[in-house]
């Protein structure tokens, strides 16, 4: 504060250094205030006296009187700790300094300097350790004066920076630290300036150090910041302490990486293999890895895995469908592999060919153009690739209970890191898992080819002529390979001019289903052919189905007489029949229910009921209605609703009740057959 006392402001005032000085004879001429502080005597006490008999016990006055007059004829100056008497009477231990003077008329003086020697030997000792701290830590350690320019720094920091101490001072701190990053500790230097509110470990930076060969090594600085002030609280400027983190930075990024990896095959699991289809468990195993891992993704598949027919060969090319192609963002690199669905021949110098041959893993860092070459199917496609700027890739074997199946590849372009071990293991990882699904996929696909083949084998073509009927029908299989084989339905033509409609329903599943529905179906078209009641038929169907293999089923069995414009039906447990009435609102029949089919014992009933020009019976399985979401009376009024507006012929009722009622994913196969009435004159 101006006009008041100074306060203390350096290293002297720190040690209160007092000053006594002597004439030749040894008597005290001038007296600072620091000695009175240090000996205890006032100015008016000590001036005159003889230092030695006031400041001196008498044992040492020789020692001290031969060391003056040495120092006084000589002119050499002493330094040590001596014992000087206080006021108080004790003796305290002193640091003095002893150096002759030379007045301008040639008289001599001696000016004694002394200091408490338990303060000088502190901040001796505080000097030393800061000094040692500060040249052997492997903390970089910076002063910055308050316009952030460069006071010290400590060979530490030197080694960090790659840079000369003697370059740094007098820099501005942006002027060596000038990486854009490096405006974040800049704006904190500054503000810890003028709050004084210290900065901890508050601040990483991650970089290359000029210091590095390789600039591919990173490292990880962690920079705290304190403001520094003299005793008097006068700002000097800003300590920055800078530790190398890197080992601790790369640990932490291992632990990410680590947790990223492990959610990623989390979620391949559950995004791989949702379906039992082929083609769309591949899209999922390259969904699965873009961007996470690569920028484009394929996934090729062996024809003759997918082909049956198509022998494999361990020599020559190898041929390769393609499956799928997923790409982070529009590249010229999609252009350069084969579109889904495409089959190409890869000859046993290309990589796929030979990652499929050895069925080994194969990781490319850093791609030159005889990679390229070697990874593309042909020039051009070298080309593309090239222009695309992919400069890292991977191809890794789908194998699944020991076959290899084909293969995922994986491209790196915009994505500037190089592929690692690391993405390699994940990739295996995830491509194993996809290859079991493919597998199942495929066999899946494999036995539902065959069931279907054989559901459709024994599912009927129409009679070209049915007296009074006009016919339409469809049958759906289940995307579920076991859930198909057991829905049937036919149409068979009987003695005079009358027609028999069957919809059936075998409560099993797979090709065993399906024969089980072949046997019913012929004994069915047997049983008609005797001219049997609805009931009657049933009846026999029962004990037949009793004897296979515990298998039952539900049927509605139909005959229908255009002379007398009359239907007899009779019901084995199955969902009741629409009846829709020119110019009325469907409805459902109401029909005795009846027993399904092998239950055995049980009766049947025939219902006969009028049926009139134009109208319609419907007869369909459960697939058509049932869901696991809604209740069957919610669905079956559905049907009814859907079946209120007729639409011009058969065959688009059949085609709307389909689009409306069933989705593609629903498990279970569906039986539909529509029935129309005509009079006997039409139909000729």
């Amino acid at each position: 504060m101006p006009g008041g006392p100074p306060q203390p402001s350096g290293l002297l005032d720190l040690l209160g250094v007092a000053a006594v000085l002597l004439d030749a004879e040894g008597r005290i001429v001038l007296w600072s205030p620091q000695a009175e502080d240090l000996y205890g005597y006032t100015a008016a006490e000590a001036l005159g006296q003889y230092a030695g008999t006031l400041l001196v016990g008498e044992e040492h006055w020789d020692l001290v009187l031969a060391t003056f007059a040495e120092v006084m004829e000589t002119g050499k100056s002493w330094g040590g700790t001596f014992p000087v008497r206080h006021k108080d009477g004790t003796a305290r231990p002193v640091e003095l300094r002893s150096m002759r003077l030379l007045d301008d008329r040639g008289d001599f003086y001696a000016l004694g300097l002394a200091t408490d020697a338990s303060t000088l030997r502190g901040v001796e000792r505080d000097v030393a350790l800061s000094t040692r701290l500060i040249s052997q830590s492997p903390i970089g350690l910076a002063m910055l004066d308050t316009e952030l320019r460069y006071v010290a720094v400590n060979p530490a920091l030197e080694r960090m920076h790659g840079i000369p101490a003697k370059d740094h001072l007098g820099r501005h701190y942006r002027e060596i630290m000038t990486a854009a990053k490096f405006e974040v500790p800049e704006a904190a230097m500054r503000q810890v300036l003028e709050t004084g509110v210290p900065m901890v470990d508050q601040s990483t930076i991650v970089g290359r150090s000029p210091a590095d060969l390789d600039q591919n090594h990173i490292h990880a600085w962690s920079i705290s910041l304190y403001r520094l002030e003299d005793p008097q609280g006068r700002v000097l400027g800003v300590a920055d302490l800078v530790v190398d983190v890197t080992d601790r930075y790369q640990a932490a990024m291992e632990a990410a990486e680590a947790r990223q990896r492990l959610a990623l095959i989390a979620d391949g699991s559950a995004r791989i293999g949702t379906t039992l289809e082929v083609d769309q468990t591949a899209h999922e195993l390259a969904e699965v890895t873009v961007p996470e891992i690569a920028d484009v993704a394929t996934v090729d598949l062996l024809d003759s895995v997918l082909n049956e027919h198509r022998p494999a060969s361990s020599s020559g090319p190898a041929v390769f469908r393609a499956l799928a192609v997923e790409a982070a963002y529009p590249t010229e690199a999609v252009e350069a592999v084969d579109p889904p669905g495409q089959i190409a021949a890869f000859d046993a110098g290309r990589l796929a060919t030979e990652c499929v041959r050895t069925g080994r893993p194969i990781l490319i860092s850093h791609a030159g153009d005889e990679d390229l070459a070697r990874m593309a199917r042909d020039e051009r496609a070298a080309t593309l690739l090239a222009r695309a700027g992919v400069h890292s890739h991977m191809l890794v074997p789908l194998t699944a209970r020991g076959q290899i199946l084909g293969f995922l590849g994986l491209s790196r372009a915009r994505n500037p890191l190089p592929f690692t071990e690391d993405d390699l293991a994940l990739a295996a990882e995830l491509a194993s898992r996809a290859a079991v699904c493919i597998d199942n996929a495929r066999s899946h696909q494999s036995v539902r080819n065959a069931a279907v083949t054989l559901q459709r084998s024994l599912l009927p073509d129409h009679p070209p002529h049915l007296p009074g009927l006009q016919i339409a029908s469809r049958y759906r299989p289940a995307q579920a390979t076991y859930e198909i084989g057991g829905d049937w339905y036919d149409v068979l033509p009987l003695d005079g001019d009358k027609t028999a409609l069957v919809v059936g329903d075998v409560m099993g599943s797979g090709i065993d289903a399906a024969a089980a529905m072949g046997r019913l179906r012929t004994a069915t078209r047997a049983f008609a052919d005797l001219d049997l009641a609805p009931d009657q038929v049933l009846h026999h169907l029962d004990k037949i189905t009793s004897r296979l293999e515990h298998y039952i089923a539900t049927c509605l069995y139909v005959t229908y007489d255009p002379r007398r414009a009359e239907c007899h039906i009779a019901n084995a447990g199955h969902l009741p029949p629409a009846l829709v009435r020119s110019g009325k609102h469907p409805e459902l029949l109401q029909l005795p229910t009846g027993t399904p089919l092998g239950v055995g014992g049980a009766p049947f009933e025939t219902t006969t009921f009028g049926i009139g020009p134009g109208d319609q019976l419907v007869l369909y399985t459960d697939g058509l209605v049932e869901t696991r979401h809604h209740p069957i009376d919610e669905r079956l009024e559905t049907l009814r609703r859907l079946l209120d507006t007729p639409d011009s012929t058969l065959e688009a009722t059949c085609d709307r009740l389909l689009r409306e009622l069933r989705r593609p994913e629903d498990p279970d196969d569906v039986a539909l057959l529509i029935a129309r009435t005509q009079p006997l004159a039409s139909c000729a």
